[in-house]
């Protein structure tokens, strides 16, 4: 029996576990510093061991990566190096589904040495958008194509009839990673030219996307797109945008967030504040004692817009005090977002994954390619985000340890030994792409 250890219990990980344990002949061991919640994730079954490890135990993690066949890494990110290096030492393949880091780069030669793979970034996005935009690309060049412009946009929102807050927008998770994604600056290619936006200035430049059956939604640029050209092998494209999608409303009100200072991070002394104080003091303590005037004043806005109203909605305009007396602004506004913006209980996320391409051909033909994926969670089961991030690392876990994949060193999923059968088994699963072209 082949065995494969997962480290971390988070939740996203019950599509991948559950999948693995379904293939009936692979033991699973789920290793996680809250072993209660490896315990849920296996459930009493046969072939399944729930086990505590807390990643600073290195002894226990070497012990762990010698008795496996593959390691499948779901701990943040800056742990996967060292999980990395053990893998190596051990011969041991591993996937991620986090963005691969200069580190994880460079381990490429000891890898190839060690005769293992090291898979990252087979989630969703990082993931099944590089699958898809793969599986085209190659599919243009295969007939005398070239890209000359490629936008992408993906997002994890509530399903319509769950889209019940002023923000269009709730958390499965802690919302810190979300909102510390709004101080990060972007770089994109618009019809040949360089766009830089700098962090201050993100939720100011956004776009309305319309994606079919479901209507406009929001998109802006998410950090640096340019490395796609080399990374995608499409030189000729004039246009490389990624990006993420938000429900109307985010940015404008993202943007004000982000005046106000509510993202910072130094951590300071809030004794005895409630929200308004802690607002005011953000605003540098004006005069004023009607919190509406002071932030119309300090934002430029009206008073009675729907930025406001959204802060009021989160009780950020309240007397009520704050949940704690040290720490930053970020904290403060996480807390309230985990706590104000959650599913409820049967409620669906959605996601949505589109790619837009632009195709030349010989004899002056264009073509306008778009892909899209929508994807709804299960009623009072997994979500769609724990469904397409979770299960492209299932599969290409499994495929894997068949030997169905079989080059070694770090790799994404770009080449389509390894593209190919994960999004023909997503199919399988329900989880496509519908495709739509036109000649331009």
């Amino acid at each position: 029996m082949k065995k494969i250890l997962i480290l971390g219990a988070g939740l996203v990980a019950r599509p991948l576990v559950r999948y693995l344990l379904d293939q009936h002949d692979y033991g699973v061991e789920v290793a996680s510093r809250t072993v209660s919640k490896a315990v849920k994730l296996i459930d009493n079954h046969p072939q399944g061991i729930a086990s505590e490890l807390n990643l600073k135990d290195e002894e226990g993690l070497k012990e762990k990566i010698a008795q496996t066949d593959v390691v499948i890494s779901m701990v943040p990110y800056s742990f996967h190096p060292k999980v990395a290096k053990y893998c190596i030492d051990y011969k041991k393949n591993m996937v991620t589904t986090s963005y691969i880091s200069e580190v994880m780069k460079n381990l490429d030669d000891e890898a190839k040495k060690a005769g293992i793979l090291i898979l990252n970034e087979v989630g969703l996005d990082p993931g099944i958008d590089h699958m898809e935009a793969m599986r085209i690309i190659h599919e243009v060049e295969e007939n005398e194509g070239e890209i000359q412009s490629f936008i992408s946009y993906c997002g994890g929102l509530p399903a319509p009839e769950a889209n019940t807050n002023p923000f269009g927008y709730k958390f499965s998770w802690s919302p810190i990673g979300v909102l510390l994604a709004g101080k990060n600056s972007a770089q994109y290619l618009k019809d040949g030219e360089q766009i830089f936006i700098p962090d201050k200035d993100l939720f100011s430049h956004y776009s309305l996307i319309n994606i079919e059956g479901l209507g406009e939604f929001e998109g802006y640029s998410n950090r640096n797109s340019l490395p796609y050209i080399q990374l995608y092998s499409i030189p000729s494209t004039k246009t490389m945008l990624r990006g993420t999608l938000r429900n109307k409303g985010w940015c404008s009100t993202l943007k004000k967030i982000v005046d106000l200072g509510l993202l910072d991070e130094g951590e300071k002394d809030w004794s005895g504040l409630t929200y308004k104080d802690f607002l005011n003091k953000l605003m540098n303590d004006p005069a004023e004692k009607d919190i509406k005037k002071n932030l119309s004043n300090y934002l430029g806005i009206e008073e009675s817009s729907d930025i406001i109203s959204r802060l009021e909605w989160l009780d950020l305009l309240s007397d009520d005090p704050l949940p704690l007396t040290k720490g930053s602004a970020l904290d403060i506004l996480g807390a309230k977002m985990l706590e104000k913006l959650q599913y409820e209980e049967g409620e669906r996320d959605m996601i949505i994954l589109q790619h837009q391409f632009i195709a030349s051909y010989p004899g002056d033909k264009k073509e306008k390619i778009t892909s899209t994926l929508t994807d709804f969670g299960i009623p009072h089961g997994d979500t769609s985000m724990a469904r397409t991030v979770g299960l492209p690392a299932a599969i290409s876990t499994r495929l894997i340890l068949e030997e169905k994949i079989q080059i070694t060193g770090v790799h994404i999923p770009v080449i389509p030994e390894i593209y190919a059968p994960i999004l023909q088994e997503l199919k399988e699963l329900g989880i496509m792409f519908k495709e739509k072209r036109e000649d331009i």
